[in-house]
């Protein structure tokens, strides 16, 4: 049983016999820095059942708790706060069971639990990965680590876009203009091969709508009678029609962007158990509309068109199967799900990474799939998120002008590779040392900069502000864990040649008296669980990182405020050297969920 848990209870008995009154919750805060204690009970909820003065509540309150509870030693109202003063040996006792675990804050997988799939990526092949994908993925990646480590099974998935005319844009424009180049010929990775291709499209459509309005069309007539339009759109009828010429052309090309994406996921350092393809799913939920029919989920219009009347529900009629019997995005997303429930039965809940221009969509979704009766429907969640902006601008695919993927990462790289030469910290180090050490920090700066802000908030990425080694950064963080590691090494070798062990017997703990940095480091350590399990209901990685900087603030705090390896006895330079050791466990359980390494040394 937790502190909190204990406290809430004996207060409750407090309340009982002290007021005669059956309390249902108690609320509590952390304390004020101004003020002595630990942990603060707020007394002015209790005033809609207790008739008093919170005062007087609080001071009974407390006498009951120091009473009844041995690791509450003293405590201090002020108002309607109840400050609780807890003594040094909960919390020393406390991190005697923590000291030792690598996975502390993580919990094992529970059986009786209903598994999760977690989609995202899902790209077109038809360009490069983007700063859009990279905040996507690692949004998703992350969110899948953090439902694992509260207890959840996880299957990490996406959807890839592998049909439609965009990718026949860039299928064309190859074979018009390609002259049979392929990735090797050129040494291009395959993804921007066909990138350039989708440039090239826009360009040549461009010109063609131009040359149109010179002859006398409107510009309306002329966007949809460009000639390049016209013959990409026969070539998806040909795709759809099983041409063969059309579908090898097309396996090709989609071969190459698939190899290009895998070094893009590696490089980036995310990763699928499931891949789901366009190609196979478009057809998928068909059968589910003639289902719902039936059932009078759905209806048919005069014209033949199917739809889902969502009016009573707030929302509008929503469109399901076209007057010519063909699916709609809409329908696809609903044969998807219930194929995957049917592919992987332990599914009992989705999660679906998707920019927020798609909320309404996933609200109509979630909501036919609960009218078609399917109890897991009551456990989709869509991780809605905010667009990525660049100061110098929106990105546009089809003009070219979108920050790709492998370069962000290569000059993510190349920065913290600069700024780290300035700073003069890398004496002893091989170039190939460097280089990785170079590629840690600038991975681990873009990763914290996008996860670190709540999701749904769109984010001005700035890549210098990013690798900034002072602040709330990645590259703060890394250092401190790295700090942590020099002092580590410099324990094991001084005490190793004084023929003393920092793993001694943690008896002499019990004779401790903690420093108040001692002691907020320890609160702040033994936050972290719950933290953990608050990221995963609240799908946000955003509550990892941040109390993760939180943590290595205090650290730091506590680093320049206390001699570690001089202590004053031998004692307290054990519990010292352990408590680093588990600050820097924690740092890299936290950045874990990240997707974040941490380098040993910087």
């Amino acid at each position: 049983m937790t502190l909190q848990e204990t406290l809430s209870n004996q207060v409750k008995e407090a309340v009982k016999a002290g007021f005669n009154i059956t309390l249902e919750t108690v609320e509590f805060q952390a304390t004020r820095k101004e003020f002595a204690g630990d942990i603060t009970i707020v007394i002015f909820p209790m005033l809609r059942f207790i008739k008093g003065n919170p005062v007087q509540i609080g001071e009974t309150i407390g006498n009951y708790l120091v009473e009844h509870i041995l690791d509450v030693k003293a405590f201090n109202v002020v108002k309607g706060f109840l400050n609780i003063e807890i003594s040094d040996s909960y919390y020393l006792n406390a991190f005697k069971g923590i000291k030792d675990n690598e996975t502390y804050g993580f919990v094992s997988c529970k059986v009786e639990n209903k598994a999760v799939m977690v989609e995202y990526s899902s790209p077109n092949t038809n360009k490069p990965l983007h700063l859009g994908h990279v905040r996507n993925n690692l949004l998703g990646y992350s969110v899948a680590e953090i439902l694992k480590a509260a207890g959840t099974k996880v299957y990490k998935t996406q959807i890839i876009n592998d049909r439609g005319i965009h990718i026949c844009k860039s299928m064309l424009a190859w074979k018009r203009y390609g002259n049979g180049e392929t990735p090797e010929s050129i040494g291009l990775k395959g993804d921007k091969l066909a990138g350039n291709y989708y440039v090239k499209f826009d360009q040549e459509y461009k010109k063609e709508i131009d040359e149109l309005v010179t002859s006398g069309s409107t510009l309306e007539d002329a966007k949809k009678q460009a000639p390049i339009l016209l013959e990409a759109q026969e070539m998806l009828r040909k795709w759809e029609a099983g041409d063969e010429q059309t579908v090898t052309l097309w396996k090709k090309m989609n071969g190459w962007v698939y190899d290009g994406f895998n070094i893009t996921y590696k490089n980036l350092g995310v990763d699928f158990d499931t891949l789901y393809y366009e190609s196979d799913t478009y057809l998928l939920g068909k059968e589910f509309v003639a289902q719902g029919l039936k059932t009078g989920v759905f209806i048919k219009e005069d014209d033949g068109s199917v739809w889902c009347d969502l009016t009573e529900d707030g929302l509008d009629k929503k469109i399901v199967q076209r007057a010519d019997g063909t699916a709609v995005y809409m329908t696809q997303d609903i044969g998807t799900a219930i194929q995957r429930v049917k592919d992987f039965p332990d599914v009992g809940g989705m999660v679906y990474t998707v920019g927020n221009e798609q909320d309404y969509h996933f609200q109509v979704l979630f909501l036919i799939l609960k009218k078609l009766g399917f109890d897991w429907a009551e456990n989709l969640y869509h991780l809605s998120y905010g667009m990525v902006d660049l100061p110098s601008g929106k990105m546009k695919s089809r003009e070219g002008t979108v920050v790709d993927a492998d370069d962000l990462i290569k000059d993510m790289a190349k920065t913290a590779g600069e700024i780290s030469e300035e700073l003069g910290k890398l004496d002893g180090y091989s170039e190939a040392e460097k280089q990785t050490l170079y590629k840690t920090i600038g991975l681990g700066a873009l990763k914290y900069y996008v996860l670190k802000v709540d999701p749904k908030k769109r984010i001005l990425f700035d890549p210098k502000e990013s690798i900034d080694f002072q602040g709330n950064t990645g590259p703060f963080i890394q250092y401190t864990y790295a700090r942590i590691q020099s002092i580590l090494r410099k324990a094991t070798s001084t005490t190793l040649s004084a023929g003393t062990s920092t793993t001694r017997s943690d008896q002499g703990f019990d004779e401790i008296t903690l420093h108040e940095k001692e002691k907020e480091l320890l609160k702040q350590i033994q936050l972290f669980p719950e933290v953990v399990q608050n990221a995963a209901t609240q799908h946000s990685p955003a509550l990892i990182a941040n109390y993760t900087y939180d943590l290595v603030k205090e650290f730091n705090s506590f680093y320049q405020n206390v001699s570690i390896l001089g202590a004053d006895n031998e004692d307290e330079k054990v519990f010292r050297i352990q408590l680093s050791k588990t600050v820097a466990q924690t740092i890299k359980n936290g950045f874990a969920l990240l997707g974040i390494a941490v380098p040993e040394r910087m």
